[in-house]
């Protein structure tokens, strides 16, 4: 880099690429390519290289084998060193001067906010799983209110960065480039909860707030099981010319790899799309359909599903023009298609115990976690619902709800489910919303809540594509807490809605602009499989307990250690985290959310053992946020720190 810093690549090439150049693909991402992530890039990176591509893996700087040091994410040199990465590339020998950009989550993200700066080298990019809006589809935010996945994520993250580089990459100066880096380890979780609206912390890296289109093409790739799956559309909206998005079932994965599916062959879609862009073959991509989706349909609901119910359906244009809406009104116990006169009012429940069968969030990939049946959390909700649909309902695009609530407190938030109703009785989630109320449409500023009065509040759900059968029910079930998946409200409110003035409006799909499609379906690629082995692997194992008095709650989840052997260097790799989220219900401040994050590393005689810890408690006034880092060399500690922030609660 221009300051001296070196970051370190892995590069593939194709057999012939010194003597005629070729385009070139990078991925940039902290996630460690000696070991984390090394069996995915094998995945990917070969294909692309076997198909007459230089292929790229480039860790952050204060990441892997890297030189510096990261105290945040999407920090001061993260942009400027990707734009010298492609610059870089473009001038070497094997590389014919045309780069493209890749990545899923923080790398998909990262390849967006690059386009959004035109380097001239850069002439097309696919971003999977990225968020274009860093506090409403990241990892720490939903609606205005904090997300117990990022506690998660502020035990991860440290840890990730605090893993040794390699010696044999390094050379004699790995250890001083290790140790240095954890002196300067931070704790960037306190900035995560310290920022607790849309402010210019968040709006920095979000592309969302940039008003200006892209300069080269964009393939964005998302699932309905990913919060982040927003970003598609959202850039679709914005930029329909240079855009083009495929959402599947699944959640934050490669498609490949899809869980739930089915899957598609990434690879294939990648290849076909870089060699029009990069190589100028003459292809139909340009005349691809703008949005292909994933229209699903009811499954039982259950913890896992391997294959969702539905179909893939492309749309040649999008947007398509006004979208048609179909809006019920809240009224009595039923959504009806006539408003309601008799100006009633409901109290909407604040019951600490709605939230079990909320599932995860998406977030971390994680096989299962999908929302159980939704039956227990509606009867401690206040639920409305359709009769038996006549005819089948096609959503796509973002359902909004308008609500009029009055509240007691300006600390106070809701939840909201669109769920589906099988004739049998099973309840299935369909989106859900979150919205902390005491914060503006947009999160960027605080509302003024006078008590007991009502204010009107716009809710718009994560986009969506799914057909309610015929004879199905829509229902929509309201509740004032969502925990795990959402941290409470300081103190118990009473939240009451005028029925009167609130409205479902569901996207209609357009049936006049879409076609069935048929995708690549996912299939084995060669890769270097001959590099690696699984030693020890276990699924990951899930328990929810209620105490007899219903009173104490704890969910947990434990990732059982997986163990990866590199057989080039003899290394074995291991990685586990174990989650507790506990609270007792009659008490709003004893909610606590506690993670540890291990990675483990053992190569001849040498071992290393890095502990990630983070914990969330809060009282009416404060978030209390603790966390821990760890670093053991063959069984000695040498390395030992801890935080403990106690950070105002601002969100209300």
């Amino acid at each position: 880099m221009s300051d001296g810093t070196r970051l370190s690549a892995r590069i593939w090439l194709p057999h012939n690429a010194e003597t005629a150049p070729k385009a070139a693909l990078v991925e940039y991402i902290p996630y460690r390519k000696r070991d984390l992530v090394r069996v995915r890039d094998e995945r990917n990176h070969v294909y692309f290289a076997k198909h007459g591509f230089v292929s790229i893996r480039v860790d952050m700087r204060g990441s892997g084998d890297s030189e510096g040091c990261m105290e945040d994410m999407y920090g001061i040199h993260e942009l400027a060193d990707a734009k010298e990465v492609i610059e870089w590339i473009a001038a070497q020998p094997w590389c014919n001067g045309r780069v493209g950009m890749m990545g899923t989550s923080w790398g998909g993200t990262s390849a967006l906010q690059v386009a959004m700066e035109k380097p001239s080298a850069l002439k097309a990019i696919i971003a999977v799983c990225a968020t274009d809006n860093r506090f409403e589809d990241d990892i720490h935010y939903i609606g205005g209110c904090v997300t117990t996945d990022t506690v998660e994520w502020a035990a991860t993250l440290p840890a990730i960065l605090a893993s040794p580089p390699e010696p044999q990459n390094l050379g004699e100066r790995w250890k001083e480039t290790w140790l240095q880096r954890l002196e300067a380890s931070t704790f960037a979780a306190q900035n995560w909860i310290s920022h607790q609206r849309f402010d210019d912390y968040w709006q920095h890296g979000s592309i969302s707030q940039i008003e200006q289109a892209f300069d080269c093409p964009v393939l964005l790739v998302g699932g309905w099981c990913d919060r982040y799956s927003n970003t598609v559309i959202n850039c679709l909206n914005r930029d329909p010319v240079n855009c083009w998005g495929i959402i599947g079932p699944w959640g934050h994965h490669y498609p490949d790899q899809a869980s739930p599916g089915p899957g598609i062959s990434f690879q294939k879609v990648a290849v076909r799309w870089w060699n029009h862009w990069l190589n100028g073959i003459e292809n139909d991509v340009p005349k691809d359909p703008r949005l292909t989706v994933w229209m699903g349909s009811f499954d039982e609901p259950r913890d896992c599903i391997e294959q969702r119910s539905g179909s893939w359906t492309a749309l040649q244009e999008w947007p398509c023009g006004q979208p048609d809406r179909e809006t019920y009104f809240l009224s009595d116990q039923w959504l009806q298609t006539e408003p309601d006169t008799t100006g009633s009012s409901k109290v909407i429940p604040v019951d600490l115990a709605v939230g079990c069968g909320a599932g995860d969030s998406g977030y971390f990939g994680r096989v299962g976690g999908l929302p159980l049946d939704q039956r227990a959390d509606d009867d401690r909700s206040l639920v409305f619902e359709t009769a038996p649909l006549t005819e089948a309902l096609d959503m796509l695009g973002s359902a909004q709800l308008n609500l009029s609530i009055a509240t007691d407190h300006k600390h106070a938030q809701i939840a909201a489910r669109i769920c589906d109703m099988a004739p049998n009785g099973s309840i299935s989630q369909v989106t859900l919303a979150v919205r902390n109320l005491a914060l503006s449409d947009d999160l960027k500023s605080q509302v003024t809540l006078r008590q007991n009065a009502a204010h009107m509040y716009a809710i718009d759900f994560p986009n969506k594509a799914y057909r309610f059968k015929a004879g199905h029910r829509i229902r929509l079930a309201i509740s004032g807490s969502y925990w795990p998946l959402i941290w409470p409200s300081p103190k118990f409110t009473k939240l009451r809605l005028r029925s009167a003035y609130c409205a479902l409006r569901i996207p209609r799909y357009p049936p006049q602009y879409a076609n069935t499609c048929h995708l690549p379906e996912a299939e084995s690629v060669c890769s270097l499989s001959d590099t690696h082995v699984v030693v020890e692997e276990q699924n990951l194992v899930r328990s929810n307990e209620l105490s007899a008095n219903g009173q104490i709650r704890k969910d947990r989840w434990k990732q059982p250690k997986k163990v990866v052997r590199f057989l080039d260097r003899n290394l074995e790799f291991g990685v586990a985290t174990d989650a507790c989220h506990t609270i007792n219900t009659s008490d709003i401040t004893s909610a606590r959310s506690a993670f540890t994050h291990r990675l483990e590393f053992c190569q001849d005689n040498w071992m290393v053992e890095v502990i990630g810890k983070a914990e969330l408690s809060s009282t009416e006034q404060t978030y209390r946020l603790r966390g821990s880092l760890e670093v053991k060399e063959n069984g000695e500690t040498i390395f030992l720190r801890s935080w403990a922030p106690v950070i105002p609660r601002t969100d209300g």
